[in-house]
């Protein structure tokens, strides 16, 4: 069956490149959410003006993967206990959010972070937002499948390859 959710981690090109070759994935859409302002560009949303979140909007059959084992992609590929921060990204669109689509995401969602938490998974609370999906405004197109087209930018490779080749490495079995 064919869901969705919105997940910010940080910056959306390492997002999009970690689960865009996770099988069950159908697609995932980069874009941003949850801010002040009725439009969202990435010139404004870098600004932290319009405090929108640079966020990943997953279409995926949850047949083949469930949310629950999404949210637990969602926490290993960013620090959920730093608060509007990822590494040297800095400001509000770098926040760690989860952006629900259900009732039943925001309950598992909240369930996760909690335990999480109890288990003191990480040194510090998670500050990981949990909240209805408002509006989603979808990237320019210059930002679908970046590391793929821009593999030789230097964010690229000191960022976003080291963590999606982490992730690949740690979830091999979860690979298209």
């Amino acid at each position: 069956m064919k869901m969705e959710t919105t997940f910010g981690a940080g910056c959306f090109w390492c997002i999009e490149a970690c689960f865009k070759d996770v099988d069950g994935i159908i697609k995932v859409y980069p874009g941003y959410a949850g801010g002040k302002k009725s439009t969202a560009n990435y010139k404004d949303v870098c600004s932290g003006a319009t405090k929108h979140a640079e966020v990943a909007r997953i279409e995926f059959d949850s047949e083949i993967i469930s949310f629950e084992k999404l949210l637990e992609l969602f926490w290993f590929i960013h620090d959920p206990t730093t608060l509007n921060r990822q590494g040297n990204d800095i400001g509000p669109q770098y926040r760690s959010v989860v952006f629900y689509h259900t009732e039943e995401q925001r309950k598992l969602a909240e369930f996760y972070k909690e335990k999480l938490n109890n288990s003191k998974v990480w040194d510090y609370p998670i500050v990981t937002e949990i909240s209805p999906l408002p509006e989603f405004y979808p990237a320019e197109e210059y930002h679908k499948n970046y590391l793929e087209l821009n593999p030789d930018n230097p964010y690229c490779r000191a960022m976003v390859r080291p963590k999606v080749d982490k992730f690949r490495k740690a979830f091999a079995d979860l690979m298209k």
